[in-house]
């Protein structure tokens, strides 16, 4: 028993949880010097932002003792690794990363009440100019000396605790490097697991985003998270770097996010149903393609629902992943340069058509058949100010789950429609799909029921389809269904082989429609795009009060810019209901007329007259001026 304790990989492990549990503390001593920012929390919350607090731990502290780890476990010949050469090369792999480590996370006890988060590669930017910083610093030791104590103890509990001796046991040369190879492989194995916050498909890389899990303000995370990972996770970013292009006076007259009060508008108290239909690109949709002779899609109950709905004939999404959907259409918030989620800036506070219904009392939820966590909805859901979050967890039987990716479309959407009939109206929900995702598969039940198409992902979304009708089927059932606004969207486009959609227009073609009972149908000539969604649900209602969205009503007023905005990077689009203009950030690269040609071949850039492009081309100035200035100074609301 003695040999183990004393084996590299144990003493590693012992090292590992000392870190963990000096991170731990850092944070419980955070809590208690910056109390008043936080006024709401109690016991329970406390506990559980701690517990959530440390998952970001294990991977920043992976992340810095991955070379330590390493040379603890490299099957080196046993002589080699006992010198006291290596092993004290191994104990400054442990201390040097992880001592610079405490002390950041430290130093961010105090500056995260002025800066209102955890340090982000940002403060470099912000702070470039800035030749006094070392004076700020040495004010900021002795005025908040005993948080300079803390650190100092801490760092002194690692280098006096640590263990920094170790022994290999004695056995044979072949049975050693067996042994220690695959302690090697394994332990290699739930290191990466560590670093990533998970493992398996549907989890992707822990980032910043992830904290809002734990939280009920964004301002929490400060807690949640630790100063190294969020320094490591900021630099995998691009920094914004905000462009001038308007002066502060001139900015709104272009653009303005903010929607101001309106007391006239007639409130109509009534459900709102938000439905992302995932990979919906309209190019599988019969409704949109019926100029295409001899196609009629795969989605014969959306074309039916479609022709009972407003629908638009230009829609667009504003990005090309499922975690661009959520901030895009629940939010408002575009995708420009990189998905918001994962950016230094996703623990901004934000709004959301939930957070503004609250304030009339609504109740809100946010359905999602993945394993809870997954693709970080269940964070920015908790953010945008949704009260309820049921994903797998909820639904509760996971002889359901199609496994990869979530729970079936089909049970899953029946579980959504039940739980809204608990529900006390007026309510607003939303609910991510999740069966037309690769591998494409459909229940064993359905093989060879829908069409197959020419690729695999036909079948699927004619499964998703036949799930959205049997949705229907009983929503319509229910006694809310005709007080309720459906919202039919998609979260982004998937592969694509007609050659209408082969291009830079067609890869963001999704549909945006409203239905209701009561509201007549029609096929309107707007554009229109996913951030247009939260204020025309919202001025549909009647809300009354000021509130922030880079889009436009286009359901009961129509646009005052009739634009569509996206990133198609290296280069930024916008859209009218005839012109794709194509900028660069700083000149107009390409111009093409998609009435004309629909397929992109002719770039009329040149031809063009300048005056009839220059409203487009200011408008998105502005429009990426705003983004860029209030992501970077967290200005994502009224407030």
């Amino acid at each position: 028993m003695k040999n183990v304790w004393r084996h590299p990989w144990v003493v590693a492990a012992c090292n590992i949880v000392l870190v963990l549990a000096l991170y731990s503390l850092l944070r419980i001593v955070c809590y208690w010097v910056n109390g008043a920012m936080f006024p709401n929390m109690d016991g329970e919350h406390l506990r559980e932002i701690l517990a959530g607090g440390v998952r970001f731990d294990l991977t920043a502290v992976l992340y810095l003792s991955s070379l330590y780890i390493l040379l603890m476990l490299l099957p080196l010949p046993a002589r080699w690794r006992e010198s006291k050469v290596c092993q004290r090369i191994s104990v400054w792999a442990l201390l040097v990363p992880n001592i610079l480590g405490l002390i950041v996370n430290t130093i961010d006890i105090v500056y995260i009440r002025f800066s209102d988060r955890r340090t982000t590669c940002t403060f470099f930017t912000e702070f470039a100019n800035d030749d006094n910083l070392f004076g700020i610093f040495a004010q900021g030791v002795c005025q908040f000396w005993y948080v300079t104590l803390v650190g100092v103890a801490v760092i002194a509990v690692l280098i006096v605790c640590s263990r920094k001796t170790y022994s290999l046991p004695a056995v044979s040369p072949v049975f050693y490097y067996v042994c220690e190879t695959l302690i090697m492989l394994v332990t290699a194995y739930f290191v990466v697991i560590g670093i990533r916050g998970g493992f398996g498909k549907y989890t992707r890389p822990i980032t910043l985003s992830n904290a809002l899990q734990y939280t009920n303000t964004p301002r929490e995370s400060a807690l949640v998270l630790n100063t190294p990972f969020s320094l490591m996770k900021s630099l995998e970013n691009t920094t914004y770097v905000e462009p001038a292009y308007f002066s502060a006076d001139e900015l709104p007259e272009q653009m303005s996010p903010v929607h101001q009060a309106d007391s006239s508008r007639v409130v109509r108290t009534e459900n709102v149903v938000v439905l992302i239909l995932e990979s919906f690109s309209k190019e599988y949709i019969g409704f949109y393609n019926r100029d295409i002779e001899g196609y009629s899609g795969y989605t014969p109950f959306l074309d039916s629902l479609l022709e009972q709905s407003v629908t638009y004939e230009y829609s667009y999404a504003s990005g090309r992943k499922s975690i661009d959907a959520m901030p895009s259409v629940l939010s408002s918030i575009p995708m420009l340069i990189e998905p918001y989620i994962v950016t230094p800036y996703s623990t901004n506070a934000v709004s959301s058509i939930a957070d503004c219904l609250k304030r009339k009392g609504y109740t809100t939820a946010f359905f999602h058949g993945a394993p809870n966590g997954s693709m970080g909805f269940q964070a920015y859901a908790r953010s945008a100010g949704f009260d309820a979050y049921y994903g797998m967890n909820e639904f509760g039987d996971n002889s359901e789950f199609d496994g990869t990716w979530a729970i079936w479309d089909e049970p899953f959407l029946q579980f959504y429609a039940q739980t809204m009939n608990a529900m006390q109206e007026p309510f607003m929900t939303a609910v991510f799909t999740a069966s037309s995702h690769h591998p494409y598969k459909v229940p064993d039940k359905y093989q060879g029921v829908f069409p197959q198409g020419t690729l695999p992902l036909h079948e699927a979304v004619g499964y998703a389809d036949y799930a959205l009708r049997q949705f229907f089927a009983t929503a319509c059932r229910q006694p809310w269904f005709e007080r309720t606004l459906f919202v039919i969207t998609a979260d982004h486009t998937n592969e694509l082989t007609l050659p209408e959609y082969t291009n830079a227009r067609g890869l963001y073609e999704v549909p945006v429609a409203f239905y209701h009972p009561g509201l007549p149908a029609e096929r309107l000539e707007q554009v229109i795009s996913q951030t247009d969604i939260m204020p025309s649900v919202l001025n549909y209602l009647g809300y009354n009060e000021s509130y922030f969205a880079f889009g436009e009503d286009a359901l009961t007023s129509g646009k005052q810019h009739p634009y569509a905005v996206c990133y198609n990077a290296p280069v930024y689009q916008i859209f009218s209901d005839s012109l794709l203009v194509q900028f660069d950030g700083e000149r107009v690269v390409s111009v093409y007329d998609y009435r004309a040609d629909r397929c992109l071949h002719t770039n009329i850039a040149a031809q063009v007259p300048e005056q009839r492009i220059a409203p487009m081309v200011n408008y998105l100035k502005a429009y990426i001026q705003q983004y860029i200035h209030r992501m970077v100074n967290d200005e994502l609301t009224v407030e």
